[in-house]
């Protein structure tokens, strides 16, 4: 038997034989990579810092008069809507970064080494929640410059913004599942925003539902960002935790149980 034969099936019985422990040890490791990459090249968080701020800005000047009567009566309107809005946006790019690095051949360098299989792909994830973390916070800071004051409670909007950040992690398996199937970068940019940008925007994220035509107000009552919303703004606005909440915490559960074992399944067959 060969040298290089010996070394490939000893990578092979490693992989094999990853122990659970060892599994979540490498994906930690995968996940510092991933911040790495965002410390050299800081310009991948430019949608997640320039994006709360301008929607927030537009939004807010925009519709607050028109919707409130006034900016400072629509800040607690918008801010919980844009928070919801910037984050989940935000989860698309995980599946476009997942397919680049498909493409780019980065996965099968991996493959090479001795590292539980699934650790690229997890840790992809686990480090796109300090995007999330990152969206969020400008998020607020900018609504609190602007007069934002929620009265809820400091602990609260802590919990709004943990809320919707594993809301955007769940849903960021989705985007993972298109980023593994799809052909191109561009493609799952193009599914995605398809996807969600219909969802965030026949929403109650920036206007009442009253305000919309009945036939409309049945789709935005069922759709599970108006949940998530709403969930948002009870909690940061007045301290309260109704079934919206719940709804939002099933909602993310479902998507996982679905969209993980889909996503890892495709994942393994491709590389």
């Amino acid at each position: 038997m060969s040298v290089s034969a010996m070394k490939h099936e000893a990578r092979h019985g490693l992989k094999n034989h990853t122990s659970f422990r060892q599994s979540v040890r490498h994906s930690l490791t995968m996940a510092y990579r991933g911040l790495l990459k965002i410390r050299r090249t800081p310009e991948q968080l430019f949608d997640v810092t320039f994006q709360p701020i301008i929607f927030t800005l537009m939004f807010t000047y925009i519709f607050g008069g028109a919707i409130s009567g006034d900016v400072q009566s629509y800040l607690p309107i918008i801010i919980p809507g844009i928070l919801v809005q910037t984050v989940i946006t935000t989860s698309i790019v995980t599946g476009v970064q997942l397919r680049e690095d498909m493409d780019k051949g980065v996965f099968d360098r991996f493959k090479s080494l001795p590292i539980a299989r699934i650790a690229p792909l997890a840790g992809a994830l686990l480090a796109d929640t300090v995007r999330y973390a990152i969206a969020t916070t400008l998020t607020l800071v900018m609504g609190f410059i602007m007069g934002y004051r929620p009265e809820g409670g400091l602990m609260n909007v802590v919990l709004a913004a943990v809320l919707v950040i594993v809301c955007a992690w769940a849903i960021s398996w989705i985007f993972a599942f298109f980023g593994v199937i799809a052909r191109t970068a561009s493609s799952v940019q193009g599914i995605s925003m398809m996807v969600l940008f219909p969802l965030t925007f026949i929403s109650n994220a920036y206007v009442p539902v009253k305000t919309m035509p009945g036939w409309l107000q049945w789709f935005v009552n069922v759709n599970p960002i108006t949940h998530l919303v709403t969930a948002i703004r009870e909690l940061a606005n007045s301290g309260t935790v109704g079934m919206d909440l719940v709804f939002s915490l099933l909602g993310a559960a479902v998507i996982v149980l679905i969209f993980a074992p889909l996503t890892v399944r495709a994942y393994m067959r491709r590389t």
